[in-house]
């Protein structure tokens, strides 16, 4: 298999999701961090899934697989657009200024907007047709998940969508309208980035959330009974970050139907994610070879068994439709033979986590020496503490094992272990900025198995010392990551 084009020179990158800028938006933050990315010589930008999230505010459960997050949409850039005009308007209400910027594109944009906006629609039309109408249902019923809604509308009967469509037509103007500026926002960020020397490295999660557009559209790809519920479920047996597994709670795939249709489900979803990454991070890649399947009314994810999945045969599929893929496969956990077959017939780089590193014996595939050219090193993850969280926590004789595991680095942590990710072999090395930025386990971004107080970790400027970009320069070029 030929390599992709991001895979064929080394880089240096940094993990920092749109949310935890400082402004959380595709706003001047952005932009700003894009500049400093090129000074420091940091050449991959990092983020998780850019969906709608539901209220916990997990990137990787979201409202749709292919939809942006309206909350990532600048209001500041959009008041600033020319068809807004000059009026007065709270930024603070972002309801209200997506409402009246919906209502001013409709009376004062130009022909050239007007027909860039129907452009998107007819393009975008194979998903956001459905999208639009799920979140004015939803808006209406009171954000309740779809299989909540009246019967009629979640078995989507066609009189009964077509007058819910007529009924609703104002919403679902203003969530096509919302659409359509998160894209173009977001095309002039990556436009920006990618001139700048950056690519864009995104998410795609393997499962999709129970309350979504893409289930609600298409159950019949989806392991439901009649009523819309789940029978089984997604998740992974016991493992580092949890003794009882972790029970995600996703629907499962019906591959055989999938499959069935040439996987024009999946074929879909990559063009959107071509669309807006450079690279493209697989989340859970193993569950394309098996996946850990729960019963619905089990508790906790111990008790399941893995499931084969036709892995081969969609990634033979999408290579036939868009020739070698820029992705990154997430193997960590419990990966076997089949799995590590799975990655290298596709030449799929894959994951190693330094944290991970120094417990078992000279073996462990994530100590640096184990660690192969085609791969991407981390120190950590979203899902990890931060390094400087996780050294602290060890006992005295494991943090000097850690330190006689480097070759006892002059440098103390975090950048003992950040040099050490971009000294490796390993083609791309990406560091959280909490790292970078020296944090402890309060810049911890996720913890996996709980759902409260997670994803709202965001920096501030005043945290980036003066000499940082200079810093990670230095250590770039030192190990031909320029």
């Amino acid at each position: 298999m030929v390599k992709a084009e991001p895979f064929r020179q080394r880089h240096g990158g940094i993990l920092l999701h749109i949310t935890s800028l400082p402004g959380s938006d595709l706003g001047a933050d952005a932009y700003r961090f894009v500049d400093f990315l090129a000074e420091a010589g940091i050449t991959v930008w990092q983020v998780l899934p850019l969906g709608p999230t539901h209220e916990d505010l997990s990137p990787y459960q979201c409202l749709s697989v292919h939809a942006g997050n309206p909350k990532l949409i600048s209001l500041q850039a959009l008041v600033e657009e020319p068809w807004f005009g000059a009026c007065e308007v709270d930024l603070g209400d972002r309801k209200a200024v997506l409402q009246q910027g919906c209502r001013r594109f409709a009376i004062y944009a130009n022909q050239a907007m007007r027909a860039e906006f129907a452009a998107f629609c007819r393009d975008q039309a194979f998903w956001l047709e459905d999208y639009v109408l799920f979140q004015a249902l939803r808006e209406t019923y009171g954000h309740t998940p779809w299989f909540e809604w009246p019967r009629k509308l979640f078995r989507r009967e066609g009189q009964v969508l077509k007058a819910a469509s007529q009924e609703l037509g104002a919403l679902m103007d203003r969530n096509r309208f919302e659409q359509f500026i998160f894209f173009r926002q977001w095309s002039r960020l990556k436009n920006y980035a990618n001139w700048h020397g950056v690519l864009i490295f995104g998410d795609m999660p393997i499962f999709v959330a129970h309350d979504s557009a893409d289930v609600w559209a298409q159950p019949e790809y989806f392991a439901l009974d009649k009523d819309g519920q789940l029978t089984v479920i997604a998740g992974v047996p016991p493992d580092y970050f949890s003794a009882t597994g972790q029970r995600w709670g996703n629907p499962l795939y019906r591959w055989d139907r999938i499959e069935a249709d040439g996987f024009r489900w999946w074929l879909r979803r990559m063009r959107t994610q071509l669309r807006l990454c450079d690279i493209i991070r697989v989340d859970h890649f193993r569950g394309f070879e098996a996946y850990w399947e729960i019963s619905a009314s089990a508790e906790t994810a111990v008790k399941g068994h893995w499931v084969k999945a036709p892995g081969e045969s969609l990634f033979h599929t999408l290579e036939a439709y868009y020739g070698a893929l820029p992705l990154v496969a997430e193997d960590l956990g419990t990966i076997t033979p089949e799995v590590e077959v799975l990655r290298d017939q596709f030449h799929l780089p894959g994951m190693k986590v330094l944290q991970f590193a120094f417990d078992g014996g000279p073996d462990n595939p994530y100590l640096p020496e184990n660690h192969v050219e085609n791969c991407v090193v981390y120190t950590g993850t979203h899902d990890n503490d931060t390094i400087l969280g996780w050294f602290n926590s060890l006992s005295e004789d494991k943090r000097h094992w850690v330190y006689e595991c480097l070759g006892f680095p002059a440098e103390p942590m975090p950048w003992a272990l950040i040099e050490c990710a971009f000294q490796s072999i390993a083609q791309h090395a990406v560091i959280p900025m909490q790292d970078i930025l020296e944090l402890g386990s309060e810049g911890r971004m996720n913890l996996p198995g709980t759902t409260e107080g997670n994803w709202r970790w965001r920096f501030n400027w005043s945290q980036i010392k003066s000499d940082l970009a200079v810093r990670l320069r230095c250590l770039v070029e030192r190990y031909d990551r320029l």
